[in-house]
């Protein structure tokens, strides 16, 4: 089923290369939102697969906004985010 998700830490077109680039293999293509804020990705998935997909986002640093994060981990999503994006950024290029 085609779901959309709201997730933080994503802010230009690295973070998204990275979400796609990350994702496809294990969930398939994923549509990310820029326009949005908090942005969004859309993606087929079934319900039963979705709290795996928030483990994936949080490993990278893209918690989704429903998660709610403790000082720590949200310390630590902030900083795999900025790694994510700066590597989406060259692998654009």
């Amino acid at each position: 089923m085609l779901q959309t998700f709201e997730i933080e830490n994503v802010k230009c077109s690295g973070c998204a290369h990275t979400l796609k680039s990350k994702l496809k293999d294990e969930f398939g293509a994923v549509e990310v939102n820029l326009d949005m804020f908090p942005r969004q990705i859309t993606l087929d998935i079934d319900e039963s697969r979705v709290p795996m997909l928030g483990e994936a986002l949080k490993k990278i640093g893209y918690p989704m906004s429903s998660d709610e994060l403790g000082i720590i981990d949200g310390i630590t999503t902030k900083a795999k985010s900025f790694v994510s994006c700066a590597i989406g950024k060259i692998e654009q290029k």
